[in-house]
């Protein structure tokens, strides 16, 4: 495991991946499906619970991408409720904020008292992405905070967006580190020549 104290000192600059590097996915979608379950239920008349059960247990044995297909199918439901679907992953007000990962946090206040940059870069619909980020609990982090969302210049693993964020601040590769948990993001850092490392190679303390 890694702690702040073993990052490289003259490391100025850290670029985060949002989703299931600082806060875990799920905790965003699980309460889509809640509600959006409860807008099937007042109007189709079916079961909420029932409706929730069946999202997370695809998402979670077939992956997010198959969720309204899966439900769409069981229930028989018009293909207009795609659109009222996909809609609210983009605008939903969650019941319940965003939680940061414990060892997120501890790292991202390490960083702010060693006053280095901080930098989100996230993939994804541009939109959804902020709606997450805005109903996220920052305990204050969100004042240092800088967000770029990918999709508005390449999605990652392709460097563009990276290259932007560079030249925005007048960064130096040698100075930046990218903490992100896919090999989409290992693979952004490679072709841009910045040093990279896995979120969940964090300690939690």
């Amino acid at each position: 495991m890694i702690n702040y104290s073993d990052i490289d000192p003259r490391k100025d600059a850290f670029v985060f991946e949002f989703d299931n590097v600082l806060y875990p996915e799920k905790d965003y979608l699980f309460q889509v499906y809640y509600l959006f379950a409860g807008f099937l239920e007042y109007t189709e008349l079916l079961d909420a619970k029932v409706l929730v059960n069946l999202m997370v247990d695809t998402y979670q044995n077939e992956g997010k991408e198959l969720v309204f297909d899966v439900l769409q199918e069981r229930f028989k439901l018009d293909e207009k409720y795609r659109f009222n679907f996909e809609h609210l992953h983009k605008t939903a007000k969650l019941p319940l904020k965003l939680f940061l990962y414990e060892n997120m946090i501890n790292l991202l206040q390490e960083i702010v008292v060693d006053r280095k940059k901080l930098f989100i870069l996230t993939n994804g619909d541009p939109e959804q992405q902020l709606n997450k980020i805005r109903q996220t609990e920052w305990h204050g982090l969100e004042n240092y905070l800088t967000c770029y969302f990918a999709n508005e210049i390449a999605p990652k693993p392709e460097p563009d967006a990276v290259h932007y964020l560079i030249n925005e601040h007048k960064l130096h590769r040698r100075e930046i580190l990218m903490i992100g948990s896919s090999n989409t993001d290992a693979l952004c850092a490679q072709a841009c020549g910045i040093d990279f490392v896995f979120s969940n190679d964090f300690a939690s303390s």
